[in-house]
């Protein structure tokens, strides 16, 4: 009997899936005094990038998983670990070593004596001027490097097996199969064409099973899991740039034809190039900012959920708060394999378009 044909089991599972929620709504009840909740603080300190982890409190003190800051500055190579960072009487997050003194501000490392003369418009990450190269290693590049070590390995094992079993697949290597075998029956194959998706199949399965992997990562609330990734505009920007640069760098001559040289009267041209120029830009810019939307808004709606609980600050909204968070984070297991297979099968679209041949009569 499955637990849906069983209420009572339903019901014991509900219960506990919701304790950690009772336990949040006794915790904020009882120190919600020291110091006013802020929704927006917890939301954007979760979907931002930050330079350490923050994985629970103790007697008031935060315990966190400090992560190297790499700084290319006027000196030399700068190596220290986040944790030097502290409050000076502004309130800001400074450093001093190597000789020279820095700020963290919105965790954009800026040198001291250049932010200081800063006025508020221009401290953004854009301002270089004032800002040494960084190549620190924060909570979002952490969760890609790690992502990455495991599909490392959990591709390495696999491919292990088929060379030691030529029988049909278990473990592991049974639970991959059916999905590299969809991304090339449904999404390589009808949209790029049985002579060419081979080519290009590496780094479908690379997008498909890298962003996939990051959105569970993202929806897992404890370290080393825990960051927004795929949530992240860059990271998408990055993605579809590469998938813009291989559909552009495999387009055919039919392909730029059309491009530049549609087919309408030439008295058109000067309306129709531009609008074919627009239409290049615009597919990896939908790409880019499809799967940031997507991720970002379950982050937030999960995490506007659990605040409830604080800002209610009563033990009797947690139910219903545990009820909508157990089913937005099940709804968003789905969306993470969703946005994967949607973000893959648009890039196959798009390369299937650069590289389709036409006949011509």
């Amino acid at each position: 009997m499955t637990i849906a044909q069983n209420p009572i089991k339903l019901i014991a599972t509900l219960i506990i899936a919701m304790l950690p929620f009772f336990a949040l709504a006794f915790d904020g009840g009882q120190h919600g005094d020291d110091k006013e909740f802020n929704a927006s603080e917890l939301i954007n300190g979760h979907i931002g990038d930050s330079h350490e982890f923050h994985i629970a409190d103790w007697n008031g003190h935060p315990i966190s998983f400090y992560l190297p800051v790499i700084l290319w500055t006027d000196n030399g190579l700068t190596v220290f670990s986040s944790e030097k960072f502290h409050h000076d009487n502004t309130g800001e997050h400074i450093v001093e070593t190597n000789g020279q003194k820095f700020v963290r501000h919105n965790e954009v490392i800026y040198y001291a004596d250049d932010y200081a003369n800063l006025a508020e418009d221009d401290k953004s990450a854009f301002n270089f001027e004032a800002r040494p190269l960084d190549f620190s290693i924060t909570k979002l590049v952490f969760s890609m490097l790690f992502s990455v070590i495991i599909l490392f390995i959990v591709f390495y094992v696999v491919a292990r097996s088929y060379s030691k079993n030529d029988k049909a697949p278990k473990g592991l290597a049974g639970f991959l199969e059916p999905l590299v075998l969809f991304v090339r029956d449904d999404i390589a194959i009808p949209n790029i064409g049985e002579k060419k998706y081979a080519k290009f199949m590496p780094y479908l399965l690379t997008i498909f099973f890298f962003i996939w992997i990051n959105n569970i990562f993202g929806l897992i609330p404890f370290f080393p899991f825990s960051s927004n990734l795929t949530g992240n505009i860059f990271f998408t920007f990055v993605l579809s740039a590469i998938t813009f640069l291989i559909t552009s760098f495999n387009g055919n001559k039919d392909y730029w034809k059309h491009v530049f040289a549609p087919p309408v009267p030439k008295a058109l041209y000067p309306i129709m190039i531009p609008i074919e120029i627009i239409g290049l830009i615009t597919k990896p810019f939908a790409l880019m900012i499809r799967l940031f939307a997507n991720i970002t808004a379950g982050h937030i709606i999960i995490l506007s959920l659990v605040s409830l609980i604080f800002i209610f600050k009563s033990v009797f909204i947690s139910p219903v708060s545990g009820v909508f968070v157990l089913f937005m984070s099940v709804l968003e297991m789905l969306v993470a394999v969703l946005q994967a297979y949607v973000f893959t099968l648009l890039s196959a679209l798009y390369i299937g378009q650069a590289v389709a041949e036409h006949d011509h009569h």
